[in-house]
């Protein structure tokens, strides 16, 4: 009983962080979202300042490109995360049906001991 009792500690664990783990993936996602219009917002404001919005223009403000290929990169490590949290919820919700398993086979198994 110990052992399975350890193996249904295992599962809730595992189910338990890899719920922490989504957590911060989407955090990670809505802070990259954020630093990203604020990067934005920041360009809008250069481009209005210089009078040039047109990046391929000899004159563009090079902050304004730097904070364009920040943002660029923001938006692909968002799009990698959110592939990694595609990946991740599939893993939980695996782990979830392995808990409910382990929970069930430790209440029908649970009596059956007691017996014996």
């Amino acid at each position: 009983m110990k052992a399975r009792n350890s193996l249904l500690r295992l599962k809730a664990f595992q189910v338990k962080e890899k719920k922490r783990q989504l957590q911060q993936l989407q955090l990670m996602m809505d802070e990259f979202a954020r630093m990203s219009d604020e990067l934005m917002q920041q360009i809008a404001a250069e481009e209005k300042r210089s009078g040039i919005s047109d990046p391929a223009h000899f004159a563009y403000s090079t902050f304004a490109k730097s904070a364009r290929q920040r943002a660029d990169n923001l938006a692909v490590s968002v799009a990698d995360l959110r592939q990694q949290q595609a990946v991740a919820e599939a893993e939980l919700a695996q782990m979830e049906i392995d808990y409910e398993r382990a929970a069930a086979l430790e209440l029908r198994e649970g009596p059956n001991r007691k017996r014996a």
